[in-house]
C-alpha cells in the first residue's frame, strides 16, 4: 500500500511527532512512503531520520496554490494509494486532491475544539477516513454531531527499539546530574505551564520527599511556569534533589533513567504520548484520569491513575511506588502492554486494516485486553 503523507506546518507538537511516528511504522511494515512537508521544524528532520522521501511543499491557505501543485505533482509521479492528512489547514485541500484524482484520504483530528459549521459537517463525510488518536476524542466528536460511522480509531505509535531500557542510558543520565544510583527518580517529561498540573505535582513531590529520603525528581522540558517550579523546589526543603534538563530533543535517554513517570495534566489530554513512550522504556505511570489519559495504560498494572490536581492523593501514591519492587514490577508490564497495542508493528498492522475494511465505530483498547 503506497502512501502520501501531507504535513506541510513547521510545528513542534505531539501531533507532529504522531505523524512522523506513524510514517516511519508503515515504512518498517513495508509500504512505500513518501511525504510532502516543510523542511523545518520536527516534522521535516523526523521525516529525514526516518529516512521517508521528502519533498518540500506548503499550504499557507486553503487557496494556496504552492501546495496544490506540490501535492498533485506527487500524486502523478507516485500514484499513492492514499493521502494521509494530520492537521486542519490541509483538510479541505486534501479531500479537493483527491477528488481531483480520484486517491482516497485518511484525516486525522488530534484537537477536542469545534471546527467550522462547514468544516464539521463537511470534512468527515468527504474524507474516506476521519480519524481520532483515542476513544475520548471520538467521543468529543460524536458530541458534535459527527455521525458514529464516519469516525474511526488509530493510536500513537511508538518506536519500541528507540524506546527501550537501556542500563547505560540510565547511568549515563543519573551521572550527570549527580543522581545516586540507588536512588528512586520519579521523572516529569513535557512543557510546564498551568495545565500540566506542574505546581500539584511539584507539591506532591516535596511532600513525599520529606518521607522518603531515596527520592529524587528529574524534571524534562520548559514552560511558561518553569520559574515557578524552580522557586517551589527551593522553597520545599529537598532542592537538590529536584533535577532540571531544559528544553529537550531526544526524550528517550531521560526515560532511561527514570523509575517511574508523573503525567500530572489538570487540563484535557486527547491522548498522552509521553505515557507510552516512559512505559515502553519498562517505565510505570502515575496518570491523571483525565481525557484520552487512562487509555494508554492499565489502571493497578503498568502504573496508577489519580485525580487530577489532588496532591494528597498524588503524594500517597508516589509513596506506593516507592515500595520494594512496586515499580520494577509495574515498568516489566508496562513494556509488555506497550509492545502489544502500541509498537509500531502493532499500530501498522491495525492502521492498513483501517484503511483497506474500515473498522468497528469504538475499538476501546481495554476491550482488547479483557
Amino acid at each position: 500500500m503506497k502512501l502520501l503523507f501531507v504535513g506541510t506546518n513547521p510545528e513542534n507538537t505531539g501531533a507532529a511527532t504522531h505523524f512522523v511516528a506513524l510514517a516511519r511504522a508503515l515504512l518498517q511494515a513495508g509500504h512505500p512512503v513518501e511525504s510532502i512537508v516543510s523542511r523545518q521544524g520536527l516534522i521535516g528532520d523526523g521525516m529525514t531520520a526516518a529516512r521517508v522521501p521528502v519533498f518540500p511543499g506548503k499550504f499557507r491557505n486553503v487557496l494556496d496554490l504552492r501546495g496544490y501543485t506540490a501535492v498533485l505533482r506527487r500524486i502523478e509521479r507516485f500514484a499513492p494509494d492514499w493521502l494521509v492528512g494530520n492537521f486542519g489547514k490541509e483538510y479541505w485541500p486534501l479531500i479537493a486532491c483527491g477528488r481531483l484524482t480520484g486517491t482516497p484520504v485518511a484525516l486525522f483530528r488530534h484537537r477536542n475544539p469545534r471546527m467550522s459549521r462547514l468544516s464539521e459537517y463537511g470534512i468527515p463525510r468527504l474524507a474516506q477516513r476521519f480519524i481520532a488518536v483515542s476513544e475520548f476524542a471520538r467521543n468529543a466528536y460524536l458530541d458534535q454531531g459527527v455521525p458514529p460511522d464516519r469516525v474511526h480509531i488509530s493510536y500513537n505509535p511508538v518506536d519500541i527499539h528507540e524506546f527501550r531500557p537501556d542500563l547505560t542510558r540510565r547511568m549515563q543520565v543519573r551521572r550527570q546530574f549527580d543522581i545516586p544510583e540507588d536512588a528512586i527518580v520519579m521523572g516529569y517529561a513535557g512543557r510546564m505551564h498551568g495545565g500540566k498540573g506542574v505546581t500539584q505535582l511539584m507539591q506532591a513531590a516535596n511532600a513525599a520527599m520529606a518521607e522518603e529520603p531515596r527520592l529524587h525528581m528529574l524534571w524534562v522540558g520548559r514552560g511558561a511556569e518553569e520559574h515557578v517550579v524552580h522557586a517551589m523546589a527551593e522553597q520545599g526543603g529537598a532542592a537538590g534533589r529536584h533535577h532540571f534538563t531544559g528544553w529537550v530533543n531526544d526524550t528517550s535517554r531521560y526515560y532511561c533513567a527514570f523509575s517511574f513517570l508523573a503525567f500530572p495534566s489538570v487540563e484535557l489530554e486527547t491522548f498522552g504520548r509521553v505515557a507510552i513512550e516512559a512505559q515502553a522504556c519498562g517505565v510505570p505511570v502515575l496518570g491523571s484520569r483525565i481525557g484520552g489519559v487512562p487509555e494508554t495504560m492499565e489502571d493497578g498494572m503498568t502504573g496508577c491513575l489519580l485525580e487530577p490536581g489532588n496532591i494528597a492523593e498524588w503524594r500517597g501514591a508516589i509513596l506506593a511506588m516507592c515500595k520494594p519492587g512496586v515499580y520494577r514490577r509495574m515498568g516489566m508490564a508496562a513494556r509488555v502492554h506497550v509492545m502489544e497495542h502500541f509498537s509500531n508493528a502493532a499500530v501498522a498492522r491495525d492502521f492498513e486494516r483501517l484503511l483497506r475494511f474500515g473498522s468497528e465505530p469504538v475499538h476501546h483498547l481495554h476491550h482488547a485486553i479483557t
